[in-house]
């Protein structure tokens, strides 16, 4: 059984789309999305946390796999479930 590290560290490959569809329905750049994955993340751990703008860029254009943390933070983010995120070949796992 894979440790809670382990499962952080797992890359995984997000749905590219549905970000971009989630921000967009939220009028949210990059920038914006970047802003509320910080202050979601502080409010969750009273620490901030960021993803870069690129890193975001690269999800949405081409669905760069990312560890399964950094998909955590995006959702936290968005305000949505991690796994409603993934590309459909990984939320079948």
């Amino acid at each position: 059984m894979a440790t809670a590290e382990e499962e952080d560290a797992r890359a995984v490959r997000p749905d590219g789309l549905a970000i971009r569809g989630r921000r967009h329905a939220r009028g949210w750049s990059r920038r914006d999305l970047v802003d509320a994955i910080g202050s979601a993340h502080e409010a969750a751990t009273g620490l901030r946390a960021s993803v870069a703008p690129g890193l975001i860029a690269a999800v949405e254009e081409r669905a760069v796999p990312i560890p399964y943390a950094t998909l955590r933070l995006i959702a936290a983010g968005l305000d949505c479930n991690p796994v409603e995120l993934l590309a459909p070949a990984d939320s079948e796992r």
